[in-house]
C-alpha cells in the first residue's frame, strides 16, 4: 500500500483548501445571517450607537447583509495581491492580517443582528453592553491563534560576510534610519493631543469626550515616535539597537550571542508593514525598504533585522568579532 504523500506540496494544498473554506465561511456568515432571520427584522437595521447607547445609524436589510460581506472580500482581495519577487515566506503575514478582520466582522454582525432582532422598527434596537469588549477580545484571540499557526518559513543558509580587521585594531560601526511619515503622524498625534488638553483646561468641551481624545492621542504619538527612527551599533560589545530620539528603549546581543549576520533586502509587503513588525521572517524594525542588518541569535529560530544603510559592513564587523570569540 502506498503512502499518502505529505509533502511541502500537499500541506501547501491543504492550507490553500482552509483558506478557501475560511473565506467562503465567514462571507457565508456575514451575507447569510441576516437574510436568514429577515423574518424577524426590521426594514433597516441599526448599525451604530451613539455613546448614550441609542442607535444613530442604519442600513437597509440588504445593505447590512452586504456590506460587511464586500469589506471581507475586498480585504481578501488586497492581501493577496503581491508582487512576484516577493519572497514567498512573506506570505506568513497574511493569515494574521485575515483573521482578526473576519473575527470583528463576524462579530459586529451577529452584534447587529441580536440587537435589531425582534425590532419593527431600528430606532428600538439596543446594542449589547459586552459588544465592544467582546470583539476586542475576539481580534486578539484570532490574532494570537494565527501567529501560532502561521507558516513559518524553512530556515536559510545565511551568507556570512567577513571583514579584515588588523590585530590590536578595534572597530565601531553606526548606522541610522528614519521615517518621516512616522514622524509626521506622531507630530500629528502630539497636535490632537495638545488641542485636547488645551481645551480641557479651559472647559470648552466635555470632559467625558475629551480624556479619551487626549489619552489615545498621546499613546499613540509616543509609540509612533518611538519606532519612527532607530540607531544600529555593532562595536567590541556586539550589536546594540536603540529606538526613538531618546535611544530607548534598546536590545542588546554579545557577539557570542549570535549565531550569524547577514545583509538581506527587505520590503514592508514582506514583513506586514512599518515600524516594529512580527512576521513569518521573524521580527524586523522596518522604516525603510531595502537593506537590512539581520541577525540569527543563538538557540532561536527566528531572525531579528533592521533597516539600515551599510549593513553588509555590520554584518561583516558581527561575523569578525564572532571568529574571534571562537579562536581565543
Amino acid at each position: 500500500m502506498r503512502r499518502a504523500e505529505t509533502g511541502p506540496a500537499s500541506r501547501g494544498g491543504t492550507a490553500r483548501w482552509w483558506s478557501t473554506g475560511a473565506v467562503v465561511g465567514v462571507t457565508a456568515v456575514l451575507a447569510g445571517l441576516p437574510l436568514a432571520v429577515q423574518g424577524r427584522l426590521p426594514g433597516r437595521l441599526a448599525t451604530h450607537w451613539s455613546a448614550g447607547g441609542s442607535p444613530d445609524g442604519s442600513l437597509p436589510l440588504w445593505a447590512a447583509a452586504l456590506v460587511p460581506a464586500g469589506v471581507w472580500l475586498l480585504t481578501v482581495l488586497a492581501t493577496s495581491v503581491r508582487r512576484r519577487d516577493t519572497d514567498p515566506a512573506a506570505r506568513s503575514w497574511r493569515p494574521m492580517a485575515l483573521a482578526p478582520t473576519g473575527a470583528v466582522l463576524v462579530g459586529a454582525q451577529v452584534s447587529i443582528v441580536l440587537a435589531n432582532l425582534g425590532r419593527t422598527d431600528w430606532h428600538q434596537a439596543r446594542q449589547p453592553v459586552l459588544a465592544v469588549v467582546l470583539l476586542g477580545v475576539l481580534a486578539a484571540l484570532a490574532a494570537v491563534a494565527a501567529w501560532r499557526f502561521a507558516p513559518r518559513p524553512a530556515a536559510v543558509p545565511a551568507a556570512a560576510p567577513v571583514l579584515e580587521v588588523p590585530e590590536g585594531e578595534r572597530l565601531v560601526w553606526f548606522s541610522r534610519a528614519a521615517n518621516s511619515w512616522l514622524r509626521l503622524l506622531a507630530a500629528v498625534g502630539v497636535l490632537v493631543a495638545g488641542v485636547a488638553l488645551v481645551a480641557l483646561a479651559f472647559g470648552l468641551a466635555d470632559p467625558a469626550t475629551l480624556w479619551p481624545v487626549f489619552v489615545c492621542s498621546a499613546v499613540v504619538a509616543i509609540a509612533v515616535a518611538t519606532f519612527s527612527s532607530v540607531q544600529a551599533k555593532v562595536s567590541e560589545a556586539g550589536l546594540e539597537v536603540s529606538f526613538g530620539p531618546l535611544g530607548w528603549p534598546v536590545r542588546r546581543w554579545s557577539p557570542a550571542a549570535i549565531e550569524s549576520a547577514r545583509a538581506e533586502r527587505r520590503r514592508p509587503a514582506q514583513v506586514g508593514g512599518w515600524g516594529y513588525r512580527i512576521s513569518g521572517l521573524g521580527t524586523t524594525v522596518m522604516l525603510r525598504a531595502g537593506e537590512c542588518l539581520v541577525i540569527r541569535p543563538r538557540g532561536r529560530r527566528s531572525d531579528f533585522a533592521v533597516s539600515v544603510d551599510d549593513a553588509e559592513r555590520g554584518a561583516a564587523l558581527l561575523n569578525t568579532l564572532r571568529a574571534r570569540l571562537s579562536t581565543d
